[in-house]
């Protein structure tokens, strides 16, 4: 199924030959398929860290295994799990024959793993070699060993760690410490796609079926974008720090300590293969990674660390696929903020979008959200990022909606033209709902192909001036009115807009029903919170009541929300305690001190004992909400509406501001190609490890600043005047003066003309459009 829109403006970069920053690796030839698989709250930072939890798990009961070859719809649903009883968690029976089935096979079966050989709807197709069998033998050709519960694993560095699973997760990424502790991992089958979280998560070389498939899953908050209250102490070693903007340039000064590159160390070592595994081994089944787009690049004006985190993304998703977790990639940063907050890069003004420069920084978005989708619909990457969630938290009431739906338009269309059309070809595209809530989305871009809406809802940020205690009485008495609360404000909401708009999820919540947390509201902010905070900053004093409260909370949330990212995983020491002064942010920490269920599906069932019932989603979606018959055929009203680009107006501008003279830039830029990573040892030549780009007809440049322009502060562009004539002149053009009566932008639909955007500075600018032939002003 095609787009009916024109090229020109589905895909705006086809204007020159794409050039690679690897020139030595030739573009691949575009695939044709590939077969794969109502919240009000108001607006604030997030997230938090623990260690682990002291998991004795049984071995995987025969109930709980499944081969990925006999994988059904029926071994997904879990019947017996469906409903929550009133009286009890169905927890406590699997806790007591789990203590029962440990005692007994602990004798006679010390390590539960297999060999599965290669299935032909494996994405990779086939391996040669193995890396043992439990025997230190090597397996016969064509055949992977594989890890469950109980094995132990050797990471790169030497570290070892027993993978504790009770659900029946199964590592199939080939690791010769599976069997022989060497620690080793296969290099002729690199991209194997048939691990499995646990019994109910199809592997990821199978269809996800969204409406029965149910996403439990957590951030990797804080590792490659630096929150202060996620990683404490980096931002109380640099005094003055509140983002990571001052972080890095505070942190870039103090050469003696290593500069920027201690950056580096801790995306070494915030987050370990270790992690990855407890996540899986904690029966979650999703991670949502935010990344930055310094992990692309950075200009010369900003201060981030460039391109470092890159591999160690890689390295992160190497780990979700090793262990069958499908990960949601976020881009969490956007050029001149899209929210103003400090996990934009930057806390201050808005200027994606919105202000002077708000139209140039959405070229550079773009440009990265593109760049991107080419690396991960590579068919190694395909399977383990199944979701791309494009611009994290635009405040659209400053924006606008208008605005940030062409955008959003734009991005559909160019993506798509990237991915193809329908099931199995490319990511779903995630946008958030701008804190508006999920009902101001409802029909949203109806006809278009895979878009998901995310909704981040949390009590902690809406400005509440009181909070009732949660540590009240125990079972469904316990935590007071916020379980009740989370399923009355959250629940019907989501499941109104699974039939509203489509695949709905909530993409961040926490434990945090208030704002107390070190950092929480950012450094030197203060919270709301109407008593004393200290009890909230260390869970080694909460009582059997607090935990029994968070407890429900937390069940109750999961079970509104449905399809849902706790936001975070880990949240590091603060350096003046030494322990976590965030820890309602933590999954890892409510796993270790029992306020998270270690089995996310004894959540199912809570709102309806809580006596909280709503509308109901049947789990069936229309077809081209999941790729099917209709995908990319937008209908034409929202074309008429939003196919405009750039968007009229654009807010934040000064009083009688002429739109069409605003600064942007020109495609004449190569573009910074994202690279595969380094295989070591190195793979056979028939391992493909692809060149960082999908579709070889996407030949256009990159942003860049037309040369002998300037431009007011990109960042800081909100403020600043427009410009008052063209930069640099056209030839018999005549300057635009204050007098000039405000015009709007004509908008460009015709086919065969590409915008290659314009320049400022605070006194001049030039706006043009090129052919291969001539130059026009549309000024």
């Amino acid at each position: 199924m095609s787009s009916s829109r024109p090229d020109s403006l589905a895909d705006p970069f086809v204007t020159a030959l794409n050039i690679p920053l690897d020139l030595s690796q030739s573009l691949e030839p575009p695939r044709a398929s590939y077969l794969s698989p109502n919240s009000e709250t108001a607006v604030s930072p997030r997230d938090s860290y623990a260690d682990t939890p002291d998991n004795v798990s049984p071995l995987v009961p025969e109930n709980e295994k499944h081969d990925a070859i006999a994988y059904t719809q029926e071994s997904r649903e879990e019947p017996a799990l469906r409903k929550r009883s009133i009286l009890r968690r169905p927890l406590f029976w699997l806790i007591a024959f789990a203590a029962v089935t440990i005692v007994i096979l602990a004798v006679v079966l010390p390590v539960y793993f297999v060999v599965i050989k290669h299935h032909n709807y494996s994405t990779v197709g086939t391996s040669a070699g193995g890396s043992g069998n439990g025997n230190g033998n090597p397996p016969p050709p064509g055949t992977t060993t594989t890890g469950g519960n109980g094995s132990v694993i050797t990471t790169a560095d030497g570290t070892k760690f027993t993978y504790l699973n009770p659900f029946g997760g199964i590592s199939v990424v080939p690791d010769e410490s599976l069997a022989v502790n060497c620690g080793v991992d296969n290099p002729n089958d690199p991209f194997n796609n048939g691990a499995y979280p646990n019994s109910w998560t199809p592997p990821l070389n199978s269809s996800w079926t969204w409406g029965v498939d149910k996403v439990y899953g957590v951030n990797l908050g804080g590792l490659f974008v630096l929150e202060p209250f996620i990683t404490p102490a980096l931002y109380q070693k640099y005094p003055g720090s509140v983002d990571e903007w001052t972080l890095s340039t505070l942190m870039a000064a103090d050469t003696a300590s290593g500069g920027l590159q201690q950056l580096e160390t801790h995306y070494n070592t915030f987050i370990t293969e270790q992690d990855i595994a407890e996540i899986a081994g904690a029966g979650l089944n999703w991670i949502r990674l935010p990344i930055p787009f310094w992990a692309v690049e950075k200009w010369d004006f900003e201060p981030f660390l460039e391109k470092v985190c890159w591999p160690y993304i890689l390295r992160v998703l190497q780990w979700a696929r090793k262990y069958g977790i499908r990960v949601n990639l976020d881009l969490h940063t956007i050029p001149g903020s899209q929210n103003g907050y400090n996990h934009s890069g930057k806390s201050g003004s808005i200027n994606f979008l919105n202000g002077v420069m708000g139209v140039a920084n959405a070229q550079r978005a773009l440009d990265y959200i593109r760049i991107i989708t080419e690396f991960i619909s590579q068919p190694e990457w395909v399977d383990v990022v199944p979701m791309f969630s494009i611009v994290n938290e635009a405040l659209v009431s400053t924006i606008g909606t208008d605005q940030i739906i062409s955008f959003y338009l734009l991005a559909h269309d160019m993506i798509r033209n990237i991915t193809g059309y329908g099931e199995g070809h490319g990511p779903y595209i995630a946008i958030h709902d701008g804190f508006l809530g999920t009902a101001a989305w409802a029909d949203f871009l109806q006809g278009s192909d895979r878009i998901i809406l995310d909704t981040h809802p949390y009590f902690a940020f809406d400005s509440q001036s009181d909070w009732a205690p949660i540590a009240i009485g125990t079972g469904l008495s316990a935590g007071g009115i916020w379980p009740q609360q989370a399923c009355s404000a959250w629940g019907p909401g989501i499941n109104t807009s699974q039939t509203a708009f489509g695949v709905t999820i909530a993409g961040e919540f926490s434990d945090g029903y208030n704002d107390c947390g070190l950092y929480l509201t950012g450094v030197g902010n203060t919270e709301s919170y109407g008593t004393s905070c200290s009890l909230f900053l260390d869970a080694s004093q909460w009582n059997s009541s607090m935990i029994a409260g968070l407890n429900e909370f937390t069940l109750a949330s999961m079970d509104a929300l449905q399809n849902w990212f706790f936001w975070t995983w880990k949240v590091g020491n603060s350096s003046t305690t030494n322990s976590v002064q965030s820890p309602l942010w933590s999954y890892q920490l409510g796993l270790q001190y029992g306020w998270i269920p270690t089995d996310p599906r004894t959540a199912i069932g809570t709102c309806a004992a809580l006596g909280v019932t709503g509308p109901q989603f049947d789990g069936v979606y229309l077809p081209y909400q999941t790729g099917g018959p209709g995908a990319g055929t937008i209908v034409a009203a929202s074309v008429t509406s939003y196919g405009q680009y750039p968007p009229t107006p654009i807010n934040g501008l000064p009083a009688g501001a002429i739109q069409s003279l605003l600064p942007t830039y020109t495609s004449t830029s190569a573009v910074p190609t994202l690279p595969p990573p380094t295989l070591s040892p190195s793979p056979s030549p028939s391992v493909n490890a692809g060149n960082g780009w999908f579709d070889a007809g996407d030949t256009g440049l990159a942003p860049t600043q037309v040369q002998g322009c300037t431009y007011p502060n990109a960042w800081d562009a909100v403020s600043s005047p427009m410009p008052a004539a063209l930069c640099p002149l056209t030839g018999g053009a005549t300057p635009v003066t204050a007098t000039t009566p405000v015009i709007a932008p004509t908008p460009v639909t015709t086919t065969s003309i590409s915008i290659t955007t314009t320049s400022t500075s605070v006194t001049t600018t030039s706006t043009s459009v090129t052919t291969t032939s001539a130059t026009t002003s549309l000024a």
